[in-house]
């Protein structure tokens, strides 16, 4: 594992984050060239995103972890610091999730269809869907933070595994990027506005990456990174199992999520043979 890293080490790791970040812009574009969301290819691509990330977490991520805290603090300790890490980082995405609002949270929100609808009234009101359009992009921009956190101390220790990571969440940030997009824009009327709110919140990931370099870089050490690492794989387990597979469910074809998340463990498996 390297930890001696140079200006072009952070710039890769950092152009990772970006990109991934970027992918939200994607979504958000895609939102407007479709009369009717693909709810198949949604669900497929996020059980697919789910099976990536679920698949680096324990098989890469976890063992790296475990391996560096045991070199550094021996077994017994070793394993119990990967353990209290790994939950310790499903406890921050936990807490950023319950900062959010319910009814803004990105775990849940309305479809295409149900936006589309002539019977739009009530808590789907044109003013409703503004405001909670506006507010889920704050909501995604705050979930994305760690995210860009996550990839660039991922790429720093591992290039091949930065990219994995980076994969994962491009992935996943892309149908984000179009439930972003859509409230807003059947809430504004505006297709830039709901474009440009959307891109920006996917923006939050190299600003997470960025800070990162300016705070973390000068106490990054192996133990650190065995920290980083754990606490990054319980983080893509919260967001699978809360984020990516809920919304792959609300979108329906149960099955097409499961074949997903096959289908990303299985490229996992291949590419990190």
């Amino acid at each position: 594992m390297n930890y001696d890293w140079t200006a072009s080490d952070l710039g890769f790791a950092f152009t990772l984050s970006l990109l991934a970040g970027l992918a939200t812009g994607i979504g958000a574009a895609i939102a407007f060239f479709v009369k009717r969301t693909d709810t198949k290819m949604l669900t497929f691509s996020l059980g697919f995103s789910a099976g990536v990330m679920v698949y680096i977490s324990f098989v890469e991520l976890l063992q790296l972890s475990k391996t560096t805290f045991v070199e550094a603090h021996g077994a017994s300790p070793g394993s119990w610091y990967t353990i209290a890490t790994f939950f310790g980082g499903m406890g921050v995405a936990a807490l950023i999730d319950k900062l959010v609002p319910a009814d803004e949270n990105p775990h849940e929100y309305v479809s295409a269809e149900e936006l589309k609808s002539s019977k739009i009234s009530g808590e789907f009101s044109t003013a409703n869907v503004k405001r909670s359009g506006t507010l889920f992009a704050l909501a995604i921009a705050i979930h994305n933070f760690p995210e860009g956190i996550a990839t660039l101390t991922t790429a720093m220790g591992s290039p091949s595994l930065g990219i994995s990571v980076a994969l994962a969440v491009a992935i996943h940030n892309i149908p984000e990027g179009i439930a972003v997009a859509l409230p807003l824009y059947y809430g504004t009327g505006s297709r830039k506005k709901a474009f440009w709110y959307a891109f920006l919140s996917g923006l939050t990931e190299p600003l997470g990456a960025g800070l990162a370099i300016l705070f973390l870089l000068p106490f990054l050490s192996a133990t650190m990174m065995a920290v980083l690492f754990a606490a990054v794989a319980g983080i893509m387990v919260y967001i699978s199992f809360d984020e990516l597979l809920p919304m792959a469910e609300r979108w329906g074809h149960h099955h097409l999520s499961i074949y997903g998340i096959i289908a990303g463990m299985l490229l996992m498996a291949v590419i990190l043979a």
